[in-house]
């Protein structure tokens, strides 16, 4: 099969397309002939040299992927050869073939192709297990959803709005990716280089907010920690600013606050396959109505790994970049198979 390796530490000049050996699929997993594949910022952290696999992960980047199931490992009854799938995997997505653990397997919503597909796993399970997991943000809360217009950004903003009614403030880069923080449901969006959080506590009568997602950290940690009110949780999905940061400990222990972080590629099979079914429960159906939208910056093809790379260094996305592995089915909206139908 036909994968893309890092070959050193580097720029995308360093993405290579290269044969290797098709995998087998071991106890409980299934092997996916890839159609469309998600670029998401961990890879380019992987191809800097800054995000190692875990132990037993494939060394190819790729967090998710969208197709069509080849084979089945033993155990599997769920899934059967010839299920169009979406999946969240632990590397190996820029490839013909990837394995894949099958609770981490999922339905594609009805009406989306195998390229919007493949924009769903990484960014909806990020999400879900910072906003609702770790954060546990409840009905009518307050929260800032920092690079609001990135893919983890936008489906954030999604499912704090339609699952837990909360008012949703964000920060993007320019007015373009303000106007589409505002499009899916915050209700301000302000320039992340500016006095955001004075513009917030001026929105909210001084009260702050009672949620942070943040994947900047460094400098900004402090004011983060200064916005949130009471009993409020400062969540950091990356550290893209700075892995240190100096903070008020009094404050923090006098308001009771929490900051927490949390990766999802080195946790179980298990734990992902119990985010798998609550998206599929309460998100998918939102999807298949309409209401929660997924956004493509663009889909790239497979020997152009280098410009979909590119557009994350540049931080010109808004939403997902999508890799197309068979530009012959990835426009393709595929018809669910009865084993995978929602209820």
């Amino acid at each position: 099969m036909i994968v893309i390796e890092i070959e050193k530490p580097g720029g995308p000049e360093v993405l290579k397309v290269v044969d290797r050996q098709r995998p087998r699929p071991g106890p409980g997993e299934v092997l996916v002939r890839v159609i469309a594949s998600g670029v998401n910022r961990p890879d380019v952290q992987q191809r800097r040299g800054l995000y190692p696999p875990p132990p037993g992960a494939s060394d190819i980047p790729g967090l998710d992927v969208a197709g069509i199931v080849e084979e089945v490992g033993e155990g599997v009854e769920t899934l059967q050869v010839g299920t169009p799938i979406c999946a969240l995997v632990n590397g190996g997505g820029y490839a013909e073939f990837c394995l894949a653990p099958a609770v981490q397997c999922m339905p594609i919503p009805r009406g989306l192709s195998f390229i919007e597909g493949a924009s769903l796993p990484e960014v909806f399970f990020t999400a879900w297990n910072n906003l609702i997991w770790l954060a546990r943000v409840t009905e009518g809360e307050t929260l800032l959803i920092q690079g609001g217009a990135s893919g983890v950004g936008m489906a954030g903003i999604q499912i704090a709005r339609h699952l837990r009614r909360a008012i949703v403030f964000a920060t993007a880069g320019t007015p373009q990716k303000r106007e589409i923080c505002l499009s899916v449901g915050a209700t301000t969006a302000f320039d992340y280089r500016g006095a955001w959080d004075d513009d917030i506590r001026d929105q909210t009568r001084g009260l702050g907010v009672d949620v942070v997602l943040d994947g900047q950290a460094g400098p900004r940690t402090q004011r983060q920690l200064d916005l949130l009110k009471p009993d409020g949780r400062l969540v950091f999905i990356a550290s893209h600013d700075g892995e240190t940061a100096e903070v008020n400990i009094r404050s923090l222990v006098r308001r009771r606050l929490t900051i927490t972080g949390s990766t999802l590629r080195p946790r179980p099979a298990e734990y992902k396959g119990r985010l798998a079914r609550e998206l599929i429960a309460q998100v998918w159906p939102l999807i298949e109505d309409g209401r929660i939208k997924t956004y493509i910056h663009q889909a790239v093809e497979f020997h152009q790994v280098r410009d979909a790379h590119a557009i994350l260094d540049d931080n010109r996305q808004i939403g997902k970049v999508v890799l197309v592995v068979d530009p012959t089915m990835a426009a393709t909206v595929p018809e669910p198979l009865p084993a995978l139908q929602l209820t």
